[in-house]
């Protein structure tokens, strides 16, 4: 009998030049999510400049340190992504907003998410981020998820932004405190 183990998904923090080498993949990626109705702030259908674009303005953000972005592998093929923007202000170093957590449509409900949440959320902890916030659409699926994952739900906004069709949904917000400002050590100097 022959048994087939399925390859481990593995995540990665990417540093600025990697964005740059597996762009044709982002690109792919956020196309992929858009398409298939998740609302990360693109309407249908996305334009190959318009994924460039965005993908560009994400590598800057890497290179200057105010933004995270973690991907999951499988097998060199890029499931999905997940960014934690850094509060740069000296009064908020506290906190990181939970940005684009998307999955390959073909990938979904195989824990990618999940993973990737996890080690957003380590990563907050190392970068001494306690509080993370996020934005996601009211009444879907990915509310459940935030759910499960400890998030609480502040409320909604009306009317907050399109869905990939360009019908206006409201927004919910979410907050998880790994730690509180009392337990933040002074940043080294």
């Amino acid at each position: 009998m022959i048994f087939r183990f399925r390859q481990m998904i593995q995540t990665r923090n990417l540093a600025a030049q990697d964005v740059q080498a597996i762009l044709p993949d982002l690109m792919e990626l956020l196309a992929d999510v858009v398409e298939h109705g998740s609302s990360v702030g693109f309407l249908a259908p996305l334009s190959a400049s318009e994924a460039r674009a965005y993908w560009t303005g994400v590598e800057k953000a890497v290179a200057e340190g105010s933004r995270v972005l973690l991907v999951a592998v499988r097998n060199g093929e890029l499931l999905g992504t997940v960014q934690l923007d850094l509060c740069q202000k000296a009064n908020g170093r506290n906190r990181a907003e939970v940005q684009k957590l998307i999955v390959r449509s073909d990938a979904r409900r195989a824990g990618v998410a999940s993973l990737l949440m996890c080690e957003a959320q380590a990563q907050a902890l190392q970068l001494r981020r306690g509080l993370l916030f996020l934005d996601t659409e009211a009444g879907s699926g990915a509310e459940r998820f935030y759910q499960s994952c400890g998030f609480t739900r502040l409320g909604e906004l009306p009317d907050f932004a399109c869905n990939t069709d360009g019908e206006w949904r409201a927004t919910a917000i979410y907050f998880k405190t790994l730690f509180t400002p009392e337990r933040l050590e002074p940043a080294d100097s």
